[in-house]
C-alpha cells in the first residue's frame, strides 16, 4: 500500500515520464523480474530484429497487444527498400501491397516508416468504422527521382483506433521502426 501512495504522489507532482517498452518477440513474462513494480506503459516499439529473415510475423508482438495480417520479417538484398535502422523490415506477403496491423485495445498514437512501390494508403479504423486515411503521392524508392524519401514516416493521433491497414496497389511495401501509445 506504501508503494502505491508513493507513486500516487510522483505522479501528483509530475515526476513519472511516460513509460516506453522496446517489444521484442523474443520476451516473454516467464523472464521478467517478478520484484519489480509494475507501471503500465505509455508507448510501445516493436523491436524487428530479433525476428528470422522470412519469418511469418502473425502473434510475436501478442503479448504487447498487437498482431499482424500478411506480414514477413526480411532483412532486404533490394537496396531500394532500406531499413530505417537495423537491419530487419517488416514486408508485406505472401499477398503483396496490403499488410494490417491489429490491436488488442485501442490506441490513440502510431508511427512507423513505409517504403513502397506505388503509392500508399494507411487506414485507421475504430471497431466499427473507419477513422482516419492518409495518402503518400507517389512511391518512394531509394534511388528513384520521387520527391520522397524511402522510410517516409507516416503518424496517426487519433483516438480510439483498433486496426491498422497498408495498402500499395499491388506494390511491394515495407515497414520499419513501428511504434504506437494509449
Amino acid at each position: 500500500m506504501q508503494c502505491s501512495l508513493q507513486l500516487k504522489e510522483v505522479r501528483e507532482y509530475g515526476f513519472v515520464e511516460p513509460q516506453v517498452v522496446v517489444a521484442s518477440p523474443s520476451w516473454s513474462v516467464a523472464e521478467c523480474d517478478s520484484k519489480l513494480l509494475v507501471i503500465r506503459h505509455s508507448s510501445v516499439r516493436l523491436n524487428l530484429e530479433d525476428l528470422k529473415c522470412f519469418e511469418v510475423v502473425e502473434h510475436q508482438f501478442r503479448q504487447y497487444g498487437v498482431t499482424f495480417k500478411n506480414a514477413i520479417a526480411l532483412q532486404p538484398s533490394n537496396p531500394a527498400y532500406p531499413p530505417r535502422s537495423g537491419t530487419t523490415v517488416l514486408m508485406a506477403a505472401p499477398k503483396s501491397g496490403w499488410l494490417e496491423v491489429i490491436f488488442s485495445q485501442t490506441i490513440s498514437r502510431f508511427c512507423c516508416y513505409v517504403t513502397s512501390s506505388q503509392r500508399l494508403i494507411l487506414s485507421a479504423y475504430d471497431p466499427h468504422n473507419l477513422l482516419i486515411s492518409k495518402l503518400t503521392s507517389e512511391p518512394n524508392l531509394a534511388g528513384s527521382d520521387s520527391p520522397l524519401p524511402p522510410n517516409v514516416e507516416l503518424r496517426l493521433d487519433k483516438p480510439n483506433i483498433s486496426r491498422i491497414t497498408f495498402y500499395a496497389f499491388d506494390g511491394q511495401l515495407t515497414l520499419t521502426d513501428l511504434s504506437f501509445g494509449f
